[in-house]
């Protein structure tokens, strides 16, 4: 129990917490907040989003002007031309000669590009800088050429010639001749692009010092939640202003202790048979500590959501080795550690524990491995659910709700799914016998 307590506190962030719980849409219900220091204001995803759509669209593609592909086309025509050019079409072989000699040169001088698909964003052409020599001119795909346009032009300029047979053999050859001169350069095109992201500013504005942020009954509206949201990313993030680091983890290994001192109460009350058994009691433990040292490390390597652990896990183990009071015990005892190192806590412990309940309740009774499955489909039902209610109370509009945010539930679920090989795994670790190997 000592090691567990130990383990857990060493591995849990070491930031202080910002105190207050707010959300989007509902009342401010705490004192009126004044800045304590100066923040900037941070942009939302949409606005950074936005930004960078604004960026892209402003970087010009790079195409480099290559005259010696042109002069290798023009010689290649002239030799083409004497080889494939039939012998029993005689007359005026010198005149056609030189009108596809003529033909080619006026098309590479309008130039011929291939059009990459990502620039035609709202239309078939676009602008792009064209690189001659290192100095750059601005163009226009519908001021050029590509392949295809190329021979159209060539099939209108040959039109006038009355044998069919002629039309078609020489522009047969030039065909065989026309290759994009301006060529996308893809490496200095990106290294703009990257740049212009890379110049772009992440916040709006500063708050000062002892400006009033939000008063007491004010509704939290958009730019009221963005100020909240900046200023506990500042709290939490600037090391100058997180208090004694010392305190912050003796505050720690007391709610750590107190959490695995009620699970022991609980065990030494109402299942001495695990109390007495230090195989059994190392096993919650050790599933324990891994949860909350896999929750540490998510938050420490900053993945973009916490709900990609697999929380629920841990009650399904809990639950297939043992019983379903201890899982549930077990699962409020982790979620509640938890809640104090993710930002809004009360919406990570609605869901968490909600699914926990559901990922229990679903296998009560476990006599078929399909139950998994079933198992998982309820759970993300469940988080499916719990999370649009939540959305839809914090936006009010189903237009505002971004999907993509339920993927990683999804991907939740999929993990969850390893409990199956891992009660193997601890039954032949710690000697215990489940009903799924029965």
């Amino acid at each position: 129990m000592a090691a567990c307590v130990f383990v857990i506190t060493i591995f849990l962030p070491k930031q202080a917490r910002f105190r207050f719980e707010y959300e989007k849409g509902k009342v401010w219900m705490h004192e009126d907040l004044i800045s304590p220091y100066n923040f900037a204001i941070q942009k939302t995803p949409l606005e950074i989003s936005t930004d960078k759509n604004q960026v892209l669209k402003s970087i010009l593609p790079i195409y480099q002007n290559n005259p010696e592909i042109a002069e290798r086309a023009i010689e290649n025509y002239l030799n083409d031309f004497e080889t494939k050019w039939p012998d029993h079409i005689k007359s005026h072989k010198n005149t056609y000669k030189t009108l596809g000699s003529e033909l080619l040169k006026e098309i590479y001088l309008k130039g011929i590009i291939t059009p990459v698909k990502k620039f035609q964003r709202d239309d078939q052409n676009y602008s792009f800088d064209l690189l001659t020599n290192n100095v750059a001119e601005k163009r226009n795909t519908n001021d050029v050429l590509t392949v295809e346009t190329a021979f159209q032009y060539i099939k209108s300029k040959l039109s006038s010639i009355p044998s069919e047979e002629t039309r078609s053999r020489l522009a047969a050859i030039l065909r065989d001749n026309l290759f994009p001169n301006y060529i996308y350069d893809e490496r200095l095109t990106d290294k703009l692009e990257a740049d212009a992201l890379n110049s772009i500013s992440t916040t709006r504005g500063m708050v000062q010092k002892g400006e009033l942020i939000v008063t007491n009954g004010t509704l939290i509206n958009d730019e009221i939640y963005q100020k909240l949201e900046s200023l506990r990313s500042a709290y939490e993030e600037d090391i100058n202003i997180v208090g004694d680091r010392r305190l912050v983890i003796t505050g720690q290994f007391l709610l750590v202790a107190l959490n695995i001192g009620l699970l022991m109460v609980f065990l030494y009350l109402f299942r001495k048979d695990i109390y007495y058994d230090n195989r059994k009691v190392a096993l919650i433990l050790l599933v324990i500590t891994g949860m909350l040292f896999t929750l540490s490390w998510a938050i420490k390597i900053k993945i973009p959501s916490l709900y990609y652990i697999p929380y629920c896990i841990v009650p399904i183990i809990i639950r297939i080795l043992f019983d379903t009071r201890l899982a549930l015990n077990i699962h409020l005892l982790v979620v509640l550690i938890g809640g104090f190192f993710v930002s809004n806590s009360f919406e990570f412990a609605f869901l968490q524990i909600t699914s926990g309940m559901v990922a229990i309740y679903s296998i009560k009774n476990l006599v078929r491995r399909e139950q998994f499955l079933i198992s998982a489909l309820l759970i993300l039902s469940n988080y499916f659910i719990s999370y649009l209610g939540i959305l839809l109370i914090r936006n009010g509009s189903l237009s505002q709700i971004e999907w993509v945010t339920f993927a990683p539930f999804v991907f939740s679920v999929l993990l969850s799914l390893l409990a199956y090989p891992l009660i193997y795994a601890f039954e032949r670790l710690f000697g215990i016998t489940s009903d799924v190997t029965l």
